[in-house]
């Protein structure tokens, strides 16, 4: 009962601190939104073109939420050494770094729904699978604070971990089959999309949007669940080796 009310309090420690900021909130409405416009605009087909385009920016809504918000929050108290201090916690270092990364996990998923807000005003979304799109969002947003997770350990400074971020998060945009089929790419990327997890969490999605899914659902389901337990496994051996052994 002490471990999860350790939990609770550092979830709402970073809620507070980080991620119910006005800023924060605003971008966290914004930044979807302006994804959203973009592509509406740039496909130029109409209102027909949403759900197409839907399962694209709620992915893409939530890779740059999470990974952005980690690399400040963690690389921030890394820097001011009070990262250090929360290790000392006495609660198992995965259920801390689990509540360290919750806020941005709840951030991710709220991210997600603000294109489906704005879908469902314009657009039909009555043939939306929910119960594979939910689950799915909730996977993306893990895996994609996790590689976040990765990436904020393994630097020093802000700057770094947004760098660092970019390298993974643009190319996912072209190799993980968000806005065009990973079939369309040259034969000889079309390996290096499926060493990426966005790449069936976006076949999740176009599958409970549009029924386009290349993928059986319950592969692309443990494929991410894999991912996700592989980075948080790397992400903890980082911490581990850097502060505490």
């Amino acid at each position: 009962m002490k471990h999860w009310i350790a939990f609770w309090n550092i979830l709402a420690k970073d809620m507070r601190a980080y991620y119910l900021k006005p800023p924060n909130i605003s971008w966290g409405i914004v930044f979807p939104l302006a994804w959203t416009a973009m592509f509406f605009i740039r496909s130029g087909s109409g209102l027909d073109s949403i759900p197409a385009l839907l399962p694209g920016v709620m992915a893409v809504s939530v890779l740059f939420g999470t990974t952005s918000m980690l690399a400040v929050t963690v690389t921030f108290e890394k820097k001011g050494r009070s990262f250090e201090r929360l290790l000392l916690a006495p609660i198992p270092l995965e259920l801390l770094m689990f509540a360290k990364t919750a806020g941005a996990i709840l951030f991710g998923v709220a991210n997600a729904f603000v294109p489906v807000i704005m879908a469902a005003v314009l657009s039909d979304l009555s043939g939306v699978r929910w119960g594979v799109l939910l689950p799915a969002i909730v996977l993306i947003a893990i895996s994609s604070t996790f590689l976040g997770l990765f990436i904020a350990v393994s630097v020093s400074e802000v700057f770094e971990a947004q760098t660092f971020s970019n390298f993974f998060r643009f190319p996912m945009l072209f190799l993980c089959g968000l806005f065009f089929p990973v079939a369309s790419l040259p034969f000889w990327l079309r390996p290096l999309s499926y060493v990426l997890p966005l790449t069936y969490g976006a076949d999740l999605l176009h599958e409970a949007v549009s029924r386009t899914g290349k993928l059986p659902p319950w592969l692309d389901f443990i494929l991410l669940a894999v991912f996700c337990a592989g980075l948080f496994a790397v992400s903890l051996r980082n911490v581990r080796r850097k502060w505490i052994t």
